[in-house]
């Protein structure tokens, strides 16, 4: 996208053929060029594969841990109990001051289709998202919505929620700012094809039987909406990196410090929670 006329541009455009500003390098391009791990994580998407690890980490975490407790269906189906341990939203739990778990719920699974499905829909929006507005973005977006979406699940429901999709809505509400802020066709074809996107998951969520928690996916989506359409696009200029820019990457640490801060004290309750058992 050029940052000066915000047309839509080929990848191998030097100059834009609209407003004739030179062009640098795509974002994706001048974190690293190369492909990591010998080419088995694609460089577009190295922060969206990260998140997708956190999350198999704790899922074959959380499968071990049910495993341990005698449970034989493990692996399709984690007992609220376990989750519960390991971070999950419960309103009880927000009450008495565990506001961390409105984070920690965003990277737990309760069952192997519930992790493959999430999995699936973050590593396509992710990839996406990731190369039009950058990691740091990508990591605010992320963090928001899961924050906003299981705060959102929280007001409307006392059920136990886990999952990632509320942050994968808030990648889908990303796409639609795109959409929104730019008035051209192309624009329009962005903004259409996620707001079906965001319909036919809520649609989903209706369906009986398969316990989806919506209020977590409307919250994620207007998370991701609003702090999409605030950040922009990432402005892709030659020289010293833009202090917009500067600004974003600390926002983006403080995202990575805050999920970290939320684990740490995930791990010391829990190993609170065992001592007193």
């Amino acid at each position: 996208m050029c940052p000066n006329c915000r047309a839509f541009l080929e990848p191998s455009d030097k100059i834009c053929p609209y407003c004739d500003m030179q062009l640098g390098a795509r974002a994706v391009d001048v974190r690293n060029p190369a492909d990591i791990a010998g080419g088995l994580i694609p460089h577009a998407r190295f922060t969206t594969t990260m998140i997708l690890l956190v999350n198999l980490a704790l899922f074959i975490a959380t499968v071990i841990a049910d495993m341990n407790r005698g449970r034989n269906d493990s692996l399709m189906s984690i007992h609220g109990l376990t989750l519960f341990h390991f971070g999950a939203k419960w309103n009880q739990a927000l009450a008495a001051g565990q506001w961390w778990r409105l984070i920690t719920a965003g990277f737990l699974h309760g069952g192997l289709m519930h992790f493959v499905m999430n999995s699936w829909a973050l590593m396509d929006l992710g990839a996406q998202v990731e190369e039009l507005y950058g990691s740091a973005r990508l990591l605010v977006f992320y963090f928001v919505a899961t924050f906003l979406g299981f705060f959102a699940s929280a007001l409307w429901s006392n059920s136990l929620s886990v999952g990632a999709s509320a942050g994968i809505f808030g990648l889908i509400g990303a796409m639609i700012a795109m959409g929104v802020r730019h008035n051209t066709e192309m624009g329009s074809a962005i903004r259409g094809a996620y707001i079906r996107y965001a319909i036919y998951g809520l649609l989903l969520g209706l369906l009986p039987g398969l316990a989806i928690d919506n209020a977590a996916h409307i919250g994620g989506l207007a998370g991701g909406f609003a702090v999409a359409y605030l950040a922009k696009e990432p402005a892709r200029v030659l020289g010293p990196t833009p202090r917009r820019e500067r600004i974003w990457n600390g926002v983006a640490g403080v995202c990575l410090v805050l999920t970290a801060y939320c684990f740490v004290r995930m791990f010391l309750w829990m190993a609170a929670t065992g001592r007193q058992g």
